[in-house]
């Protein structure tokens, strides 16, 4: 069976898309494929993501991952949008959901962590959604 590929979509691809990605390898590569992108790249990740990210989960997206643009990951079957506050890149799929995520950038570390937490219950209640439609589908 081939994985869907699942694309979290943020302008910049610098802090929230990326800790998405990071996330849903940890957590969800048993059912889908995970990348980031975004219109426009940053030199490098957001540091206080990435040491959220390695505090909680033990990953370092430093080395990992990087920036990239919509240009730079396969086609996709599922979009999700970051909450960009502007208007959200647009990426061809076959189901898109915007996760209406407020950027931590800029904010104490404690926004960081919420917003970690928060991507991987989303995360997690994505996981099932998809598992339970291969699960339908391979029943038909």
């Amino acid at each position: 069976m081939i994985k869907p590929k699942v694309a979290f979509v943020c302008v910049h691809n610098s802090c929230r898309s990326q800790m998405a990605e990071a996330i849903s390898k940890l957590k969800a590569s048993d059912v889908f494929e995970a990348y980031s992108a975004g219109t426009e790249t940053k030199p490098q990740i957001n540091q206080d993501a990435v040491a959220v990210i390695k505090e909680l989960y033990g990953v370092d997206m430093n080395e990992t991952q990087r920036s990239k643009l919509l240009a730079d990951i396969p086609p996709v079957d599922v979009v999700i949008t970051m909450g960009c506050n502007v208007s959200c890149p647009y990426l061809p799929c076959r189901h898109r959901e915007d996760w209406g995520l407020d950027d931590p950038t800029g904010k104490p570390k404690e926004e960081f962590v919420m917003t970690a937490k928060t991507i991987e219950q989303k995360v997690m209640a994505l996981k099932e959604k998809i598992h339970d439609l291969l699960k339908g589908e391979q029943n038909v």
